[in-house]
């Protein structure tokens, strides 16, 4: 269960002179043969205020202008409105990334390069809001960073703050209302949000306020989170976001955008990654991954620290103890598989991570082999680790198609794995004769894995030997990654033997999960490690079930009652009995 917040900060208490805002060191020790290269400390002066109860009468006042939103569609449906994707793609995905830049007279285009770095994130939406003349203005679109801006677009979005998200979703028709940043107005002015994460408490939270008489239009959980700013008691902008915070649980990583301030806020477990960095002109920018700061030039200061809400405006920076944060629990899979190996985060290389699980495969299951090859592309890094360490020669045994979209018309004759020949082309030069180890960062269906390993088969592969750069993956993940049923995880159903046969491997191995703990050593109690254990550090009071065969079920298609799935109510200790008037029901 997420910590409860104990203090919010009295207005008085803004301009306070205090200690750093998290007991959490601001560089991490990792045992020396995996250890990150050291990071820069932070250099930018910070104002950190504590959080008290009952906050002194404010003589804060805001003046509202409405938003003006635009409103652009780049979709390309099917006749019958639906996508047609033959990824085939197994992997969890990371349903989103954010960026926010404070005092850059070119913020928009600034966010729109942040957001290129972070398309691997979400490819299906993306959106960027801008404040210029106290109003803030909104473009968002369906497709890729691409196509949704163009030139003229960006035009229409002046100013020196924005906000921009991407995003991973289903695709449908009312897709459109569900791409972030999300804009409103309330009796004090505007505010822009972007997410990154998942509410575990949603449901109940939506309920509540459904029944005082709000009217939401859309189906995502992000929008409580401004519901609850609106009808907060507080009137600095500050403490409404506190007071929002206090109610939610879950994985959230959030930026807020007014008419003259620009807000971070990273949840109390920290499971979402947002870092913060500043450009030689002083304008500060805060994105869910350092590439993003590596591609406009910004350097990198620091993490947001779990639990912080971090303040930029005319006066500075300014940082806050949200609430007493419990042991963080950052999401391991953005070392497996969601960040590009150029980023720093949790402290830690992506790159270097990825290559010492690599190391460690190759340690603890070695096999005879002539060749390593990767799984492009999140497999070639922990493949590059394994082969020297192997002492075994990397070569390009798979190549993977840039230029496949995501609609695709088949064959009225059927071609076997159609989908996986579109994206993975076998060189048959590499494997022909050849004993083959090939690496991936993970197995979830094992469908993938079964035509991958018949495609290298068919091009002559003498042996094929996968090995797997993650643990098995036993649970979903209710923090803001996509994953299926827990009775399509494959690692669920069978064993590792099992799981070979069914893909037809000639041998077949997992990143043993002590092995990874050993490696991350004093920052192992640090990570989450829910989808290979089950253990889950806040327990979802209502758990979304997604049914069999659904990649995702996030409630994009049609209205919030005809969500693909469904909410039930979880279990609760006697404790939790007198919540129930507000906990979610079965639909």
């Amino acid at each position: 269960m997420a910590a409860t917040a104990t203090t919010k900060p009295s207005p008085s208490a803004l301009s306070s002179s205090l200690s750093n805002p998290s007991p959490l060191p601001r560089t991490h020790k990792t045992p020396s043969s995996f250890s990150p290269k050291t990071l820069p400390k932070p250099t930018f002066p910070l104002k950190t205020s504590c959080l008290s109860r009952t906050p002194k009468p404010s003589s804060f006042t805001l003046r509202s202008k409405n938003p003006i939103s635009d409103v652009f569609s780049a979709a390309n449906q099917n006749p019958d409105g639906r996508s047609v994707d033959y990824d085939d793609d197994e992997k969890p995905r990371e349903e989103c990334g954010v960026v926010g830049i404070y005092g850059d007279p070119e913020a928009s285009r600034l966010c729109y390069l942040a957001l290129h770095a972070l398309q691997h994130r979400g490819q299906e939406g993306a959106g960027i809001v801008c404040v210029q003349d106290d109003v803030l203005q909104s473009i968002t679109g369906v497709g890729l960073v691409s196509e949704v801006f163009n030139h003229t677009k960006l035009n229409q979005l002046p100013g020196d703050l924005a906000i921009g998200h991407v995003r991973y979703s289903t695709a449908g028709s009312s897709m459109l209302k569900n791409v972030q940043p999300f804009v409103a107005g309330y009796r004090f002015g505007s505010v822009g949000v972007a997410h990154n994460g998942n509410l575990v408490n949603y449901r109940s939270l939506r309920a509540r306020l459904e029944d005082s008489g709000s009217i939401f239009n859309t189906s995502s959980d992000t929008e409580v989170v401004l519901h609850l700013i609106a009808i907060s008691k507080h009137r600095p902008f500050l403490l409404r976001i506190v007071d929002a915070c206090e109610q939610i649980q879950g994985a959230y990583s959030m930026v807020f955008v007014t008419k003259d301030k620009l807000v971070a806020v990273r949840d109390p477990h920290g499971f979402r990654p947002l870092v913060m960095g500043r450009r030689s002109n002083g304008s500060v920018v805060f994105a869910s991954e350092t590439c993003a700061l590596d591609l406009i030039e910004a350097t990198y200061e620091r993490e947001v620290f779990p639990g912080e809400v971090v303040v930029v405006d005319k006066e500075g920076v300014q940082s806050l103890c949200l609430m007493s944060h419990p042991q963080p629990k950052q999401c391991i899979f953005e070392h497996i598989y969601f960040a590009l190996p150029n980023s720093v985060v949790f402290g830690r290389s992506v790159y270097e991570s990825r290559r010492a699980f690599g190391e460690i495969l190759a340690t603890e299951a070695p096999v005879d082999c002539d060749v390593v090859i990767a799984v492009p592309d999140s497999g070639v890094v922990a493949a590059l680790g394994y082969a020297a360490k192997a002492g075994v020669a990397f070569q390009q045994g798979l190549i993977r198609s840039h230029y496949v979209g995501r609609t695709f018309i088949e064959p009225s004759q059927k071609i076997r794995d159609f989908g996986v020949k579109l994206k993975l082309s076998p060189v048959r030069a590499v494997l022909e004769g050849k004993r083959v180890v090939v690496v991936d960062d993970s197995i979830v269906r094992g469908t993938t894995s079964s035509k991958i390993v018949r495609l290298l088969k068919e091009a002559g592969a003498k042996e094929v030997h996968m090995r797997i750069a993650s643990p098995p993956i036993i649970g979903s993940c209710y923090y803001g990654v996509d994953t299926p049923s827990s009775e399509e995880l494959i690692s669920n159903r069978m064993s590792v033997e099992e799981i070979r046969e069914f893909i037809g491997s000639d041998s077949l191995a997992f990143l043993p999960i002590g092995k990874l703990e050993k490696m991350l050593g004093s920052q192992s109690p640090n990570f989450c490690y829910a989808c290979f254990s089950g253990k889950y550090p806040v327990e979802p009071r209502e758990i979304k079930v997604k049914r069999v065969g659904d990649s995702l079920d996030d409630g994009l298609v049609g209205s919030f009652e005809n969500i693909d799935g469904g909410w039930v109510q979880a279990n609760h200790s006697p404790k939790e009995e007198k919540d129930k008037e507000f906990e979610g029901v079965v639909i």
